[in-house]
This record gives C-alpha cells, sequence and structure tokens, in this order.
C-alpha cells in the first residue's frame, strides 16, 4: 500500500522511528506530499504510457481496424541515502539526558536527509553521481518543459507561460515548486492584475500562498545551506546562468509522480559505537522516484530575477 511518510510515521514501530520519518516530512514540501509505492528490490520496472489505441464508430457489418496502444517500459533503479549521528557519552554525563540529548542530533541527521532527498527531485543527475537517482529537471524533456523566452540572460515571469505549464500537466497539478523570490513574484503579478491571492493549509497546518487554487511550496536550500532552485541555471536564450525554474506536479503512486521504497525509512539505536565512547543512530533509506505518465508533471524555465 502506497503512503505519504506522513501516513507511515503513524505505523512507525518506535518512537524514535516516527519522530525521525515525520521529521523528513516536516521539512520538504515535496517529501509531505509525495506518496511512496512499495518495492521488493533494488529496482522497479513499469510500462509508461506513450500513445493510446484508436477506436471509432462502425456500421453494421463492418470489422474494426486493429489499432494497439504504445507503452514504453521503464526501469528505475533505487538509491541508498542515510548517515550515522554519533554522540559522545562524555557529553551525556555532563550535560543531562541522553534520550534529549540525541534526539536533537538525530532530528538534524533527518532534516539533512529530507533536504538532501528535495535537491535529488529535482536536480539529480545519476550520470554526475551514480549512486543517486535522476530528478525532475533531468526527466521532463519535449512539451513538458516550457520556456519562459528566448532572451540572453532569460526572461521574467509572467502569468500566460505560468498557465501554458499548468496546462501541460494532466488533469491539474497538485502543487507549484518554485524559489522564494518567484512565490512573491507570482503573487505580485496577480495583484496588478486585479485578483485576489489564495491562501491554504498544508498536512501540519501551515498556510501556504496558492495560485489557481494550487498550493506554492517555496522550495529553500539543501543541506550544504545551497539553493535548490536557485537563480544559477542555463538560459534557453544564451547568456550567463542566471535562471530558475517552477515546477508543476501531479502526485499518485502508480499513476502520475510517485517515491519508491524498500522496506520505508530505517531507525537503528546502535547503542554504543566507536569503542564504547559514543551512542550512534543509524537512519538508512532505500529510495527513488518514479514518473508513471508523461504529462505528471511540468517545468516553466529562463525565468530572471526580476
Amino acid at each position: 500500500m502506497a503512503l505519504t511518510l506522513i501516513e507511515a510515521a503513524k505505523l512507525a514501530q518506535t518512537p524514535l522511528q516516527a519522530g525521525v520519518i515525520e521529521t523528513i516530512a516536516k521539512n520538504s514540501g515535496v517529501l509531505e506530499r509525495l506518496p511512496f509505492l512499495p518495492v521488493s528490490s533494488n529496482a522497479y520496472t513499469y510500462n509508461q504510457e506513450q500513445t493510446l489505441p484508436g477506436v471509432a464508430f462502425r456500421a453494421v457489418g463492418e470489422n474494426y481496424t486493429e489499432s494497439t496502444g504504445v507503452i514504453n517500459p521503464v526501469t528505475e533503479r533505487l538509491s541508498i541515502l542515510g548517515g550515522v549521528s554519533d554522540y559522545d557519552r562524555a557529553l551525556v554525563k555532563t550535560q543531562g539526558n541522553v534520550n534529549n540529548l540525541r534526539a536533537v542530533h538525530d532530528a538534524m541527521k533527518a532534516k539533512s536527509e529530507s533536504l538532501k532527498f528535495t535537491a535529488t527531485f529535482f536536480k539529480g543527475d545519476s550520470e554526475a553521481d551514480p549512486k543517486a537517482f535522476d530528478g525532475l529537471q533531468k526527466r521532463l524533456t519535449g512539451g513538458q518543459v516550457i520556456n519562459q523566452g528566448s532572451t540572453s540572460g532569460g526572461d521574467a515571469l509572467t502569468l500566460a507561460k505560468l498557465d501554458e505549464m499548468l496546462d501541460a500537466v494532466v488533469g491539474g497539478a497538485d502543487a507549484l515548486f518554485l524559489n522564494k523570490r518567484l512565490r512573491r513574484k507570482v503573487s505580485d503579478l496577480v495583484r496588478a492584475a486585479g485578483q485576489s491571492t489564495e491562501v491554504v493549509s498544508d498536512a501540519f497546518g501551515r498556510q501556504l500562498t496558492a495560485y489557481a487554487g494550487i498550493p506554492m511550496v517555496a522550495i529553500e536550500a539543501d543541506e550544504t545551506g545551497t539553493d535548490i532552485l536557485g537563480f544559477t541555471e542555463a538560459n534557453p536564450g544564451g547568456g550567463t546562468a542566471a535562471s530558475s525554474s517552477i515546477y508543476a506536479v501531479r502526485f499518485g503512486a502508480g499513476e502520475f509522480v510517485s517515491g519508491l521504497e524498500c522496506g520505508g525509512v530505517d531507525v537503528i539505536d546502535m547503542g554504543l559505537y566507536s569503542g564504547g565512547t559514543a551512542y550512534r543512530t543509524l537512519i538508512e533509506w532505500i529510495t527513488g522516484m518514479a514518473v508513471f505518465h508523461p504529462k505528471a508533471a511540468a517545468r516553466l524555465r529562463g525565468i530572471k530575477n526580476a
């Protein structure tokens, strides 16, 4: 059964595991929404719809013309994401309760894992890092990538292009992912057009600005402090790389954009480690992603900071 991390946290077997999973979900607008399909191996193969078969009306006595749809078999390889956090036992003796102190460091490790997954979800490139999975920037091609313009150095965002990108997502997007500067720009353009801004709530009760009823989720920095969707992308029209992108995504396990995981997030208390001088926690996740429908997501690129 496919679950989001928020739902998986409710089924966790220990309070430590539940807390780590909830922290991972809470620190990522992607992981808060992304359903995960359980996989029993290190790879997952599925068929992606490309062309529907033809149908027609017929008269009595006539035959149908044979027509078969086209599907593309796709194999997704899962990646191993995780790390260990150590806390010196001497600090426990001098600073207080071991569970409280370790919880702080475990939460930091979980946040780092959350941000790493989020960055890979958009920017992952298995050619640059064979241990990682490919993100949306590499996966989306053709009509699913809309250029804001063709000016050297990028072009200013317009609502017309934003609407064009939304129309490229089959059935409508569940969320818009963008940086904070572009989120403010969308709100400015909406107000300038004489429209009122919309507000919705996320799974944790936090208010989000929406466009056309679709929540705009701000994507900030990765675990190293580098902006994930910063103004550092190549421009369709050339010039200095100073553009950013907006992504529209529809989620759905086995149907649209989905996460993949083998066994869920493992959170293991390894006890005293490193020669008995530190308490260690292992957080590990065998995970990946899949785009089951070719129009499940779209990207608007070449947007300059203006």
